[in-house]
């Protein structure tokens, strides 16, 4: 069984399509939503970020811009630089990029899961007009860079922590993999799309945003490595996937992970449950997707006491009754927590755990709260297993 986990393990992090006896399951279990949103998706058009345009980014049609969700007008001051209301999102802030980005991934994610699932190609036909529409046609493509992310009003143009709107690439990209194995990508646009995230790898790497985002010490510095991760695997960059296997190993587990498996940064903040799944949905990811024959991430332990089956351990009982959580309530969206989290899911299959699986699969599967489908990028797991 261990030679067959490490075969497994292997092919998922160099884009062979191996089966997990989970996801065999998971396609029996969930095939009718599967295909439906499989469905829901071909009936969607390709639109970008083009579409929308805000007069207060500093950037041109084709740069991505969001504005800091948690920044607020001054009553004292109308017409001056926002102030910060930490945890309380404001309505009014320009987020169109965001959500026509979250609407991509979710396009290709479910087009991905239908192919999966069903072995159609035409799914996958389908999610190459949408990847050419964000990454190739020079009238709807974005800009492979994250300079006007998150902006204040009176304070900033943009800022690192602005790369955490990009994880919802994440599915995109594991997509794009699948797509590549099916060989439904014509050779100049598997070149243009590799050169896109090329770039964009490239950005994240050197540019002072992604550096700050790299060196943040809490969620954003895990999804910094999520995102990089994913994109390595894409465009074959054995670096940065030893870089991002490092990182994890010597600075995420050990720096944020507490012994009994909670995440102390996310904990003291106004959202700490919402928080606390975020991050351990984006370890999980990471372990997922990095995990090989020579990099078992998910057993791997720091400090002798972290590990993610301690992470995956601390969480489910908040996850299976939320009654019990000790700590602080969310100051907003209390309610909408848990859906189907990835942790689980993957968790499952890496430990062979079906109180995790089973778990999972009573959760919420189809969020439509606006803040959940931000901070679930991985909404179609057979994708990755």
């Amino acid at each position: 069984m261990r030679g067959y986990l490490l075969i497994l393990l292997l092919g998922v992090a160099v884009g062979i399509q191996a089966q997990s006896p989970y996801a065999k399951q998971l396609i029996k279990d969930t095939k009718s939503a599967i295909m439906a949103r499989a469905g829901w998706a071909m009936q969607q058009v390709p639109q970008t970020i083009t579409a929308f345009s805000c007069d207060r980014s500093a950037g041109g049609k084709h740069d991505f811009y969001s504005e800091g969700d948690y920044w607020w007008p001054d009553p004292a001051h109308p017409d001056g630089p926002y102030v910060q209301r930490d945890g309380q999102t404001n309505p009014d802030n320009f987020v169109a990029h965001r959500q026509v980005m979250i609407r991509f991934s979710r396009v290709m994610g479910a087009l991905a899961a239908g192919y999966v699932a069903s072995k159609d190609k035409t799914y996958l036909q389908q999610a190459l007009l949408h990847a050419k529409a964000w990454f190739t046609d020079s009238t709807t493509r974005m800009n492979p860079s994250l300079l006007y992310a998150q902006a204040i009003k009176g304070k900033v143009t943009g800022r690192g922590i602005g790369i955490i709107d990009t994880i919802h690439f994440l599915e995109v990209v594991q997509a794009l993999r699948i797509m590549e194995k099916a060989g439904v990508i014509p050779p100049a646009d598997l070149v243009a799309i590799r050169e896109w995230f090329t770039a964009y790898l490239q950005w994240l790497t050197t540019h002072p945003y992604g550096k700050d985002e790299m060196n943040a010490a809490n969620n954003h510095g895990t999804c910094w490595v999520m995102q990089v991760a994913a994109f390595a695997l894409f465009v074959h960059s054995r670096e940065w996937t030893d870089f991002c296997i490092n990182r994890y190993k010597t600075v995420l587990l050990p720096a944020q992970m507490a012994d009994n498996g909670s995440f102390p940064l996310e904990l003291k903040r106004t959202k700490p449950y919402g928080y606390s799944l975020f991050n351990l949905d984006a370890m999980s990811t990471i372990c997922q997707l990095l995990s090989d024959a020579d990099h078992d991430l998910w057993r791997y332990t720091a400090d002798k006491e972290k590990n993610m089956r301690k992470g995956a351990a601390f969480m489910y009982p908040f996850v299976k009754d939320k009654n019990t959580w000790p700590y602080a309530k969310d100051v907003m969206y209390w309610d909408e927590w848990p859906v189907a989290q990835p942790f689980l899911i993957f968790s499952a299959a890496a430990f062979k755990n079906n109180d995790y699986y089973q778990l999972w699969l009573s959760g919420n599967h189809d969020p439509q709260v606006e803040e959940v489908l931000r901070n679930i990028p991985v909404r179609n797991p057979i994708i990755f297993l």
